[in-house]
C-alpha cells in the first residue's frame, strides 16, 4: 500500500514538474514576440513533458528487480529523454530543414521502433540495449538517405547539419544502449533469473 501511495505521490510531482516547465513558454509570452505558443503547442508540450516523467516511473517500478540498478535508471532516463529530445526538435524546427519537410515525419519512426522494442523486449536490458542499438542505427539511415536524395539542399539544412544534428541523436541513442549493457552486467544471477 506505502508502495502504491509513492508511485502516486511521484506521479504528481511529476505533473507538478510539468506545470512548473510550461510556465516558462507562458511567462516568456507576456515579455517577448519571439515566444509565440497556442493552446495545442501547450496541450502537446504537456503530453510529452508528463508522458516522458510517467512512462520513466512506470518502467522503472514495473521491473523492481531491474529497476534497482543505477545502470537501468540511468539507461531508462536517457533514452525518454533522447527520445523527448527528438519529437520536441522536429516538432519545434525540423530535423531537416523546416518542420513542415515529409522527410521529418520519418523521424517518428525511430521513436516507434523503440516502443514496440521495448514492450518485445519486455523493457529488460540486454534487448533494450539491441532496441537502442536499432534507433540508432534507423536514425543512421534516415541521414543517409536524406543525403542521397539531395535534401542537404533544402532551405535551412546542409551535409554538416544534416550529420551533426542526427549524429547528435546517434550518440544519444547509443550512450542508451551502452547503458543498458552496463545494467545487464550488473545484474546478479538471481534477479537475471526472475527477471528474464
Amino acid at each position: 500500500m506505502e508502495t502504491n501511495s509513492n508511485f502516486y505521490r511521484s506521479i504528481a510531482y511529476v505533473a507538478i514538474a510539468t506545470g512548473i516547465l510550461l510556465l516558462i513558454p507562458l511567462i516568456g509570452m507576456q515579455f517577448s514576440d519571439d515566444v509565440v505558443w497556442t493552446l495545442s503547442d501547450f496541450v502537446v508540450a504537456g503530453i510529452l513533458l508528463f508522458g516522458t516523467g510517467f512512462a520513466y516511473l512506470w518502467v522503472t517500478r514495473i521491473l523492481a528487480t531491474v529497476g534497482d540498478s543505477t545502470f537501468y535508471r540511468a539507461a531508462v532516463g536517457f533514452a525518454l529523454f533522447s527520445g523527448l529530445f527528438l519529437i520536441w526538435s522536429n516538432l519545434a524546427v525540423g530535423i531537416i530543414g523546416s518542420e513542415n519537410n515529409s522527410i521529418n515525419t520519418w523521424y517518428f519512426g525511430v521513436i516507434f521502433i523503440g516502443i514496440i522494442g521495448a514492450f518485445i523486449a519486455r523493457f529488460q536490458p540486454q534487448g533494450m540495449a539491441y532496441v537502442m542499438f536499432t534507433m540508432a542505427l534507423t536514425q543512421a539511415l534516415i541521414a543517409g538517405i536524406a543525403l542521397f536524395t539531395g535534401m542537404a539542399e533544402v532551405p535551412g539544412s546542409s551535409v554538416t547539419e544534416i550529420l551533426t544534428v542526427n549524429g547528435f541523436f546517434i550518440t544519444l541513442f547509443t550512450v542508451s544502449a551502452l547503458l543498458f549493457r552496463y545494467a545487464e552486467q550488473e545484474r546478479t544471477p538471481e534477479n537475471a533469473a526472475d527477471g528474464g
